[in-house]
């Protein structure tokens, strides 16, 4: 049996021993009555992390923007955002299901759709047409291979948003990355949203849990929206233990994920049969044009190799904490290998 490096996500991530210590030894009180003292000061720091009034802290970055939209919109409202947004793709129909809203999904490259283009999108008023209400931005844009998006495009889209009267939610489920990418702080992309996301168990590497930050009057909502959804949680201190250290040591790492995401497109780009699209974070998104997906996925596997299907005839890598520069050689290698006796 193979040892396994996985690329699938950095979700993989494990607690790291220091986080494991925490969580045994975390203050923890009733969290739905507002009494865990790890809860709130996991939600304080998080609130000045990401420039905000207040936090909450619920246990998935699914939940928390699903909580977001909720917040933001009514039956029957519509919601712009690019076509390959997590929120809309990657989320079970949580829109319409659990807000009974409609998305509008629009292209747009590197998941930056242009303004010009959302604001042929907002709905007139008139009784046959939805109301338009919300935007929604990822950062970093998953479906498009961790692309990233900058301060000054986040900065346009809320003051053109808020100039028509509509909030914008950032799904910052990789904020972190995005920002060690560009050398800025996440609250430089959070000046003009109206509520922000950040995932702790993604490349931040704690076991659960995401942060919603925004105002303290929409957080006191949120929080109801939450226990309307079943996020509501008791001795949770537990687990923002860890969600306190990856917000303290996590984005140490994230710049050896970028660079050794780097390393594996530079190894793997001149194969024979892929094409690997540049990272601008961690993620390597690989075309296969001479094997089909499924089959790519299972040899790889066989040799050792976990990595997800992400798409009609593309791979996706992922690098994270738990990889070392000797898991990418291997990969490259056993890719080249792969497709040279293919």
């Amino acid at each position: 049996m193979p040892t396994f490096a996985d690329f699938r996500s950095d979700t993989v991530t494990q607690p790291t021993p220091a986080m494991r210590d925490a969580m045994a030894r975390a203050p923890v009180g009733d969290d739905v009555f507002g009494e865990d003292p790890t809860i709130i000061e996991l939600e304080q720091e998080g609130a000045r992390l990401l420039g905000k009034e207040a936090a909450l802290f619920l246990p998935s970055g699914t939940m928390a923007n699903q909580v977001s939209v909720n917040l933001w919109t009514r039956p029957g409202d519509e919601v712009l955002l690019h076509e390959g947004c997590h929120v809309f793709r990657f989320e079970t129909g949580g829109l319409a299901m659990l807000s009974g809203v409609q998305a509008r999904t629009l292209p747009g490259i590197g998941g930056v759709v242009p303004i010009s283009l959302l604001d042929s999108e907002v709905r007139p008023t008139f009784d046959a047409y939805p109301r338009t209400s919300l935007v929604v931005l990822e950062n970093t844009n998953n479906w498009e291979g961790g692309a990233v998006l900058g301060p000054t495009y986040i900065d346009s889209v809320g003051e053109w948003a808020h100039g028509h009267g509509l909030k914008v939610h950032l799904d910052g489920a990789r904020l972190m990355n995005a920002a060690v990418a560009l050398g800025v702080e996440c609250a430089d992309f959070t000046r003009h949203v109206d509520s922000v996301t950040l995932c702790l168990s993604k490349g931040l590497g704690a076991p659960v849990g995401t942060l919603l930050a925004t105002t303290r009057d929409s957080v006191a909502a949120a929080r109801r929206v939450r226990k309307r959804f079943g996020g509501g949680m008791r001795q949770a201190g537990i687990l923002a233990a860890a969600g306190l250290l990856a917000l303290r040591d996590g984005p140490r790492a994230l710049a050896d994920d970028h660079r050794r995401a780097r390393r594996l497109h530079d190894l793997i780009a001149a194969t024979a049969g892929m094409k690997a699209q540049f990272p601008a974070s961690n993620m390597v998104i690989v075309s296969l044009q001479s094997r089909t997906v499924e089959d790519t996925v299972s040899i790889l596997r066989e040799r050792g190799i976990l990595v997800l299907g992400f798409g009609p005839g593309r791979i996706r890598f992922v690098t994270h904490r738990d990889l070392t520069d000797a898991d990418i050689d291997r990969a490259a290698a056993t890719l080249n290998e792969v497709f040279l006796n293919s």
